[in-house]
């Protein structure tokens, strides 16, 4: 598995594997790529977790809400995905907060 953090407010577009852009009438089926119920808050901005399937290879990502001024990003590329290792590792270096919403699902 392949991971990347994402802000609120922005979504998957395009999904690149070995061979290309992703074709789903190639692959008979979407991507798997899962939004985790894991989230850093850096600068007021919430970050998601996210995980793919190893034939992923890159995650265009763009804005939900399209914002047609110069000055602000409409897309980007993420070609460097991240290991397991490099999640924990970023997720040791933050000052993470945890918040449950159902600590019954935690200790059962």
């Amino acid at each position: 598995m392949k991971y990347f953090f994402l802000s609120e407010g922005w979504a998957v577009a395009r999904v690149w594997a070995a061979d290309g852009l992703w074709q789903i009438t190639a692959w008979r089926r979407q991507p798997d790529i899962q939004r985790l119920n894991i989230c850093l808050v850096e600068h007021n901005e919430s970050l998601w977790l996210y995980r793919v399937e190893e034939a992923v290879l890159t995650v265009e990502v763009k804005p939900l809400t399209p914002i047609n001024t110069s000055d602000t990003i409409g897309q980007v590329v993420l070609k460097r995905l991240m290991t397991a290792e490099q999640v924990l590792e970023r997720l040791c270096t933050a000052q993470a907060k945890c918040q449950l919403q159902n600590i019954q699902l935690v200790v059962q």
